[in-house]
């Protein structure tokens, strides 16, 4: 008896796609990267020749330099070593100039606590979900983050004058929206079940934030909080260079004045007090973090 069942037919193998190696990607990839490069190079005028050819000009700048002038009189100007140790000319007041950085790192970080928290409350999906507050937040962060502390401190430096005073208020607006931006990063993170079994039992979300998230994101928010201290003391040096107070206000005197004996002794004390105030966040945040 003949079978009405018929063999199947061989199917044709799909041809697979061309796709392009491994290699061959990377080789674009990496062309492209020098090209770019290489044109950054050639519009910042990067030369690496005229750098080894003006190695004199640094030679003098680190170790001073015999000027002659038309008149016949030869003057030595001072360069940066040996350091100027001089106790009450320079150590002391480079010390107190220190410690006033310190201040202006420290009140533009506190001050901003209160509304770089609101920020993150509302700019974090973990405790708001009115998603045109939501983007609100994000955009007023993005904006305020824009803009570099030292247009901050030039604006208010010409609304109340020179001082420390606009450095603070530089670098609390500066803040406001990193640490915001930081903050509601963290919050997006926390565990979701306790926010989510308190809005089922029909808590606000004022309410899950208080009790839910702030409590487990703690820890996170104050290591943010110090690493933030440590970066507002650096940029407090940035700042004095443009005449918001601290330290960096008298770097650049010294500089304007030829005085580079006096700078770079500055500079040196600014490195040791980015050093210590470093290790001193560093200890901290794990202590912190072991709580």
């Amino acid at each position: 008896m003949t079978s009405l069942t018929k063999a199947p037919e061989p199917r044709l193998d799909i041809p697979p796609r061309f796709r392009p190696s491994g290699i061959a990607v990377g080789a674009a990839i990496t062309a492209a990267l020098v090209l770019v490069h290489w044109y950054a190079a050639v519009q910042t005028n990067t030369s690496p020749k005229e750098l080894l050819e003006g190695w004199r000009g640094l030679w003098n700048f680190l170790f001073g330099v015999d000027r002659t002038y038309p008149n016949g009189r030869t003057i030595h100007q001072d360069g940066a070593f040996p350091l100027d140790l001089r106790w009450s000319e320079t150590i002391r007041p480079g010390l107190e100039y220190c410690l006033l950085t310190i201040w202006i790192g420290l009140l533009g970080t506190t001050l901003s606590i209160p509304v770089a928290l609101g920020f993150a409350v509302i700019s974090s999906r973990t405790t708001n979900r009115f998603v045109p507050l939501w983007l609100l937040g994000r955009a007023v962060m993005s904006v305020l983050r824009a803009v570099p502390e030292t247009v901050y401190a030039l604006m208010f430096i010409a609304a109340v004058g020179f001082g420390a005073f606009p450095g603070v208020i530089a670098l609390a607006i500066h803040n406001v929206a990193v640490m915001g931006k930081l903050w509601s990063e963290a919050m997006d993170e926390v565990d979701q079940g306790p926010v989510e079994a308190l809005r089922v039992a029909g808590a606000s979300p004022a309410q899950s934030a208080a009790h839910a998230v702030l409590p487990a994101v703690m820890p996170s928010l104050l290591g943010l909080l110090l690493y933030r201290f440590d970066t507002n003391v650096r940029s407090s040096v940035i700042l004095g260079t443009v005449g918001a107070g601290g330290i960096g206000f008298f770097i650049k005197t010294e500089v304007d004045s030829f005085h580079f004996d006096t700078m770079m002794t500055y500079v040196c004390m600014v490195i040791v007090l980015i050093i210590v105030i470093d290790l001193f966040s560093a200890w901290l945040r794990r202590k912190v973090g072991a709580v």
